[in-house]
């Protein structure tokens, strides 16, 4: 089993268009016996401090083709291109309650450093006072 990001149909082309935009985010391609199966995008957040994170925005891999480590090469790539670049750290997402990704980050000695919360913002009333 390996990550069960739904990014592709959640993002769309214009949501993947948007993070490719600026042309500092990376884009691999996880195929086996030349079929496309899976892939990861990654891109470099600038720090207040001068020093930068990359970050994971996808990494996927098809239901069918899990189990056989190409989520893992794909990692392996994410990371590589991080050290190369200077990164001082790499951050990558897992939702509550998604112990199979949060397990795979793990595999890779990430542990979870921040609670992120929301709340929805609901517009005023027509007419009504802000």
């Amino acid at each position: 089993m390996l990550l069960a990001i739904h990014w592709p149909e959640a993002l769309g082309h214009a949501g993947f268009g948007r993070l490719l935009d600026g042309g500092a985010a990376r884009v691999w391609l996880g195929a086996v016996d030349g079929a496309p199966l899976g892939f990861a995008l990654a891109r470099p957040l600038a720090l207040a401090d001068g020093r930068s994170l990359a970050v994971v925005d996808a990494l996927y891999v098809l239901p069918e083709a899990r189990g056989v480590g190409l989520g893992e090469a794909l990692m392996d790539e994410v990371l590589a291109w991080a050290a190369a670049t200077g990164a001082a750290g790499v951050d990558a997402l897992a939702l509550p309650g998604d112990r199979v990704t949060k397990n795979f980050f793990e595999r890779y000695g990430m542990t979870a450093r921040a609670l992120q919360v929301h709340r929805a913002v609901e517009p005023p009333p027509a007419g009504g006072e802000t």
